[in-house]
């Protein structure tokens, strides 16, 4: 059974005369383990399919199961706690609270899943220690590069060791040397069995996924497994 199982996808705005098909009957599986980068140009559908796939917004029509289970029309209150519990998120703008350390920022997803004191300070000092700033877990975020900020988003995705990682343009506002070291931990993720679904419209930074799924007009127009 697939992790991820998307059948006949449409989102559309405004219905009727001038109606705007962000997905057009998108139908895409992917499995536990597997490295897949969607890849698209401004207005392909592609950050649509990432608002989907991460259950920040619910589809016109068609059905999405993850883990077997019909999260199509869901109410919010019920997605928002599946996106606790299954979904690891990495956007492209960091998304940290500015007023809490590194270790904190990463245990707030832990907070909110109700997990004893002890146990977050295991659980994110392990997800620090995985992306190499066990030595700046104290620091707020202004006292960190771009670089160290996005590993500080990625150990926050992982912490709590969800079945999918969903990285937003994960390299878009770093050098190219920090943008490598992200798609190295990324890798290296994958490589011990972690899924990872990569939004991008850089074909470079694709090009380190196992699968790339290609959009464009909110339809699927490629869909290859490189390795």
């Amino acid at each position: 059974m697939p992790l991820i199982k998307l059948r006949d996808i449409y989102k559309i705005y405004n219905p009727g005369e001038n109606e705007v098909r962000a997905l057009d009957g998108v139908s895409l599986d992917v499995e536990s383990g597997d490295f897949v980068a969607v890849v698209g140009q401004s207005g392909s559908g592609k950050s649509t399919l990432m608002n989907m796939l991460g259950l920040l917004d619910v589809p016109t029509s068609g059905t999405y199961k993850l883990n077997g289970k019909n999260v199509s029309d869901l109410d919010g209150d019920t997605l928002s706690d599946i996106r606790n519990q299954q979904i690891g998120f990495i956007f492209q703008g960091f998304n940290l609270i500015p007023s809490l350390s590194a270790r904190d920022n990463v245990e707030l997803p832990l907070v909110y899943r109700g997990i004893p004191v002890e146990e977050r300070h295991k659980l994110s000092d392990e997800a620090l220690k995985r992306v190499n700033l066990t030595n700046r877990k104290s620091h707020l975020p202004s006292q960190l590069s771009g670089g160290q900020q996005q590993r500080v988003a990625i150990a926050r995705a992982i912490a709590a060791k969800p079945p999918f990682i969903l990285a937003d343009e994960p390299t878009g506002n770093l050098d190219s040397r920090s943008g490598g070291e992200v798609m190295k931990i990324l890798i290296e993720l994958n490589m011990e069995g972690r899924t990872v679904i990569l939004i991008t419209h850089d074909s470079e930074i694709a090009m380190a996924a196992r699968r790339r799924v290609r959009i464009h007009d909110g339809k699927i127009v490629e869909d290859i497994r490189v390795f």
